[in-house]
């Protein structure tokens, strides 16, 4: 067997961690076995669908580096294939044509909720042998349902929940086309997962009620069944159901948070399933690794503190020219000056083992590309009339001593000895005076970047 896995998202708003998470589990199930990945956009909730949302939808597949190997198919452009099976069923008596009004069936319900029912459809127009049906109505569309039997059960082996067993009793017969012909979801999807011979379904949880109804549809058709998996949701760190305070926003919001699309990977991957204790790893070992066996049946947590963590590791292992190319335009925005100030990519060495995001490694280096400000007040405490003298000799120091960071690490030693001060002493000053700030990487390695140039002309506002 080929193993053949698909995403099907619906376009009815854009692609969101849980979704993101299915599409990874997907993929990464397809390509440990060598199969094939299939993309399917379920778009027939005219009402609801969108460009957008799938353009949203195709956005974030591409920004995480999901690459489909067959679609995206597009089911309203499946609308004839759906028609010839609806057909067939009619023909083989499978689906039939139900003239019952909105109203009936509302009325219908309301009886039997009143009479302690469980609401469904009462077959009054299911064909039976030697039942006779009521007098079609002339000016009423029909609908088709699905005959689902009346007897029996649907079960399945879920691959996260284990055995799951459904009576037929507790199954409606199922609207498959509405009165314009326009076939429903869960029909779609079965004639769909036939059609593209789809081994394995994993999705989530939500869909665990539809599963007997597709599975009915598709013993109709005489197709052979996928594997089903049902993924347990995502909470947020409260248990709560995830929302957007926590998370559930579309994929493309990280980029622009300053995520990596592999640190997002990583930690989707660690939402509900593991390898062992192992945390950090690329996805080609998560493809080397990845089954079914080790999903867990329980809720993952969403940890926004956690995704930070494992976005670091990334931003610290990414190549600084990338890193320069992701948060150069933000500097620009933020007025960052370029010119005559150090490579970016070098800042980007000295800084990015303590940010969590590009945003932040952005914001960290417009040390090196704006004038500094420093509050007054900071300055009248750091910079005083004592710790003047030391501060012109490092000065002139730096005038002369060759331009590395030991040298100057030397020379400011030199000066802390002279004068008998402690490197905090003479640190504080030369960042406000250098930067407007007291928090910088080591004061060598930031007077280092700069060059002599920059330094030398802003320590010449001490000159005595």
């Amino acid at each position: 067997m080929t193993v053949r896995t698909r995403f099907a998202p619906s376009p009815t708003g854009y692609l969101h961690v849980g979704g993101a998470r299915t599409a990874l589990f997907s993929w990464a199930f397809a390509r440990h076995f060598g199969g094939t990945f299939v993309l399917r956009i379920e778009d027939t909730d005219l009402e609801r669908s969108t460009p957008e949302a799938v353009q949203a939808i195709l956005d974030g597949m591409n920004w995480l580096g999901l690459h489909h190997d067959e679609g995206p198919y597009y089911q309203m452009k499946r609308m004839e294939r759906y028609s010839e099976v609806l057909a067939d069923m009619l023909a083989k008596g499978t689906a039939y044509h139900c003239y019952s009004s909105q109203e009936e069936v509302e009325a219908m319900r309301e009886r039997q909720r009143a009479a302690g029912e469980k609401p469904r459809y009462d077959g009054t127009w299911r064909p039976e042998a030697g039942k006779t049906l009521p007098v079609i109505p002339a000016d009423r569309k029909p609908v088709i349902r699905f005959k689902n039997p009346l007897d029996g059960e649907v079960s399945w082996l879920d691959v996260v929940k284990g055995q799951i067993t459904i009576a037929n009793r507790e199954l409606d017969d199922l609207v498959i086309a509405r009165p314009d012909g326009t076939p429903t979801y869960n029909f779609c999807v079965a004639v769909d997962d036939w059609d593209m011979q789809i081994t394995h379904v994993i999705r989530g949880d939500d869909h665990v009620n539809n599963t007997p109804r597709q599975i009915n549809i598709l013993n109709a058709l005489g197709a052979t069944l996928p594997h089903y998996g049902h993924l347990p949701m995502i909470l947020g760190p409260d248990g709560q159901k995830l929302s957007k305070r926590h998370g559930a926003v579309s994929v493309m919001e990280y980029p622009k948070q300053g995520y990596l699309p592999e640190a997002m990977l990583n930690y989707l991957a660690r939402l509900g399933w593991s390898h062992g204790d192992d945390e950090i790893f690329s996805m080609e070992q998560m493809c080397s690794w990845f089954d079914l066996s080790h999903l867990s049946g329980s809720a993952a947590q969403f940890n926004p503190e956690k995704l930070a963590w494992i976005n670091n590791h990334y931003i610290k292992a990414a190549d600084n020219v990338r890193l320069a190319g992701l948060i150069k335009q933000q500097m620009l925005d933020d007025g960052a000056q370029f010119d005559n100030a150090p490579a970016l990519e070098a800042v980007i060495a000295l800084l990015k083992e303590r940010t969590n995001t590009t945003v932040e490694l952005g914001q960290a280096a417009m040390l090196f590309y704006r004038q500094p400000a420093a509050d007054p007040a900071l300055l009248t405490q750091h910079v005083t009339e004592a710790i003047l003298p030391a501060l012109r000799q490092y000065a002139e120091l730096c005038k002369t001593v060759e331009w590395n960071k030991a040298a100057l690490s030397a020379a400011m030693k030199q000066t802390l000895a002279d004068f008998s001060l402690k490197m905090p002493q003479l640190a504080m000053p030369l960042r406000l005076l250098l930067t407007g700030q007291l928090q910088t990487p080591s004061i060598d390695a930031v007077i280092e970047l700069f060059g002599r140039e920059v330094v030398t002309k802003r320590l010449s506002v001490i000159a005595g």
